[in-house]
Parts: structure tokens; sequence; C-alpha cells
């Protein structure tokens, strides 16, 4: 979704059912890159060590194209301003056990959202 308005201009990226990771290991990405610009976003997700990182760096280039395509964007004055996870659907599937019996193997996944906007000029004075 992409708002354009006066004086803001923001590009909205939203992945859905990213069924690799849990919320929380999602989380304790998304907090290091809130706020930060894009450059120091990339060299961020870049140098963490965790497996979540790989999947929201996928999606902060993702939404930087889609800023310099649709509306003309440079990606280097442009920064964070959302970023969120949220809990999506926990996929389900029985492991057979002793006796008969099965237990249940829980898949979690969630929904990242990442907005990037323009630093606008009025906002650094």
């Amino acid at each position: 979704m992409i708002k354009n308005s006066s004086s803001v201009r923001e590009i909205k990226i939203l992945a859905q059912h990213i069924c690799s990771m849990s919320v929380f290991k999602a989380q304790r990405v998304i907090d290091q890159i809130r706020g930060r610009s894009y450059e120091e976003t990339l060299m961020i997700l870049e140098l963490m060590p965790y497996r979540a990182s790989y999947t929201i760096l996928k999606l902060v280039y993702s939404a930087a194209a889609n800023a310099s395509h649709n509306m003309g964007l440079n990606e280097a004055d442009s920064f964070i301003s959302e970023a969120k996870v949220n809990r999506s659907t926990m996929g389900k599937k029985l492991r057979p056990r002793a006796r008969g019996r099965s237990y249940t193997i829980k898949r979690p996944a969630c929904h990242i959202t990442i907005v990037l906007k323009e630093k606008s000029k009025m906002n650094l004075i």
C-alpha cells in the first residue's frame, strides 16, 4: 500500500504467513531496526547471526525497490518508521509415537509489516 500526501510519503509492505520463524524470534530482529535509516538497517541485518534476519532483509530490500520504482523515492533518504510482527496461524502435524499414539508438532508462523518513510527536510530542521 502506498500513501502519498502533501508532506508525508511512505510505503508499507506486508509479508504474511512466514513459516520459518515464530513471533518472538522475529521480534528480536525487528526491535533492532525500528526507526533506523535504510543503509544502517542493511548493515545491521547483514551482520546479525539470526536466521530471521535474512527474511527481514529480503523484505526491506523489496520495500525499498517498490518505493524507488513506484514513487521515485531515493533509498538513501528513507528510514523505517514502523516495523511490527504479528502472530499468524499455527501449522500442525501429527508425529507417530509408540503404542499407536500420536503427538502434535506445532509450526508457528508470523506476519511482518514494515513501513518506509522519506526523510523530509522540515523534520530535520
